[in-house]
């Protein structure tokens, strides 16, 4: 079973190349590990995952904001964060083969010289990267790539609450690029160095931070599942009390089945009010919330429920991923097995391909092409191959309606056939109609 679950991993990494979803970066001149590039379908699909998530935790909802603070921040921050001092892993040194790898994380590989590895003493690796803000490079302009948007937020607590006028409970939400210099990446897009976080950080009165911590949790599993993620591949970790950031009251993650076993998807921690407090330490502001109604001034306890934006876009295909015996729509021979990507409508990056059945009909199929594309975003159109060939290729890449130009389109019935994705079943819809078809499935 392990052998058949890397396979597929290996398989989906091999498609989403071939399909322009995931490139490695820098490829031309040997890549660079853990960074990966989106190619077109990709970026879409990882676009709508964004855009969805946004529409679902800020625009949705009264008492969530959202902001975007820079991913380069005075050093002080880190400092006061903590993170300067303790975002840091163990790394160990092999001997003979002097690869490095986390203390906590070995692979169950033998070293490349032989037999087991010779590990070195582990010492302490901080996982930023580091960088300088001007010309000169000395400790005062020395500062951080983000790892994480957290403190974007915390930072920007008092002046979010003074322009939005928001009364706890509320949140402030952000979505952005952060970096770790992991000591190795593996696992495709799940452990990499640059990636993007959407996460929220929800204000909240002390005391009343476990209701909310519950109520996050159920939240962020149930827009999980509503991309399309089987619930039977989630399951929730609680962190033991020894095993929590200095920060965390509690933390839970919901693990995902990948491939390569059960790990983090997204996680959830009760921060009280950790870093609220450490920054007005440190800058000498005054972070306190004023409650007019009991008259008192206190810091926030904050939830925050944050998930990696690879890691989601990863486990969505692996849930959508099918590799089936071909599937008999047309009279070609077809021999090697159809890959099929069960995409929720609303995340493929394709959401309708109109396709001519013969080149000749190519001006009425446009005209149907260009007027959908007015409407609906994600609209392709292809004339290249036989309609068999298009077909699996919009199957390939997840397409879950296409709809054929044929002759009686034009001849007689001034109708389309429109083919699901799932099902293969075909109807034949009104060009009229097409607009009222699609708002219903796609909207």
């Amino acid at each position: 079973m392990a052998e058949a679950k890397d396979n597929k991993l290996e398989k989906i990494t091999s498609w989403s190349k071939r399909r322009g979803f995931i490139f490695p970066g820098s490829e031309i001149y040997g890549g660079l590990g853990g960074v990966y590039d989106f190619g077109p379908y990709g970026t879409a699909l990882k676009n709508n995952i964004k855009k969805l998530w946004w529409k679902t935790f800020v625009e949705d909802r009264e008492d969530v904001v959202g902001i975007d603070s820079s991913i380069l921040m005075n050093r002080a921050v880190w400092q006061a964060s903590g993170h300067e001092g303790g975002f840091t892993d163990e790394l160990v040194e092999c001997k003979k083969c002097h690869k490095r790898f986390k203390a906590d994380d070995m692979p169950e590989e033998k070293c490349p010289q032989g037999g087991e590895h010779e590990l070195t003493e582990p010492k302490a690796f901080n996982g930023m990267f580091k960088t300088f803000v001007g010309v000169t490079q000395n400790d005062d302009a020395q500062t951080y790539l983000r790892p994480e948007t957290a403190q974007g937020m915390f930072v920007d607590f008092k002046s979010v609450l003074e322009t939005s006028r928001k009364k706890l409970p509320f949140g402030i939400a952000q979505m952005g690029k952060c970096f770790r210099n992991e000591i190795n990446t593996k696992d495709f897009l799940f452990r990499v160095r640059e990636f993007e976080i959407a996460e929220i950080e929800y204000f909240i009165k002390p005391g009343e931070d476990e209701k909310a911590f519950d109520m996050w949790l159920e939240n962020w599993e149930k827009f999980v599942t509503s991309l399309g993620i089987k619930p039977e591949n989630l399951k929730h970790y609680e962190h033991p009390k020894e095993g929590l950031s200095h920060y965390s009251k509690r933390t839970v993650d919901i693990q995902y089945n990948y491939p390569f076993g059960w790990k983090e998807l997204t996680g959830l921690a009760n921060r009280t009010d950790f870093d609220l407090k450490a920054h007005a330490q440190a800058s000498g502001k005054d972070l306190q919330y004023f409650d007019t109604e009991s008259n008192e001034k206190y810091f926030p306890y904050v939830v925050e429920p944050t998930l990696g934006i690879e890691r989601l876009m990863l486990a969505i295909i692996c849930d959508a991923f099918e590799e089936l015996e071909p599937r008999t729509e047309t009279t070609e021979a077809v021999t090697e097995k159809e890959i099929v990507l069960h995409f929720d409508p609303r995340l493929a990056p394709v959401k309708i391909a109109v396709l001519p059945l013969m080149k000749k009909l190519s001006e009425d199929a446009r005209k149907i092409y260009d007027d959908l594309k007015s409407c609906f975003g994600g609209i392709e159109y292809d004339e290249s191959g036989s309609i068999g060939k298009r077909y699996r290729r919009q199957d390939e890449i997840g397409t879950p309606f296409c709809v054929t130009v044929d002759f009686d389109t034009i001849e007689k019935d001034q109708c389309v056939t429109v083919r699901d994705r799932d099902t293969m079943k075909q109807e034949r819809i009104a060009i009229k109609d097409l607009k009222n078809f699609f708002f219903e499935k796609l909207v």
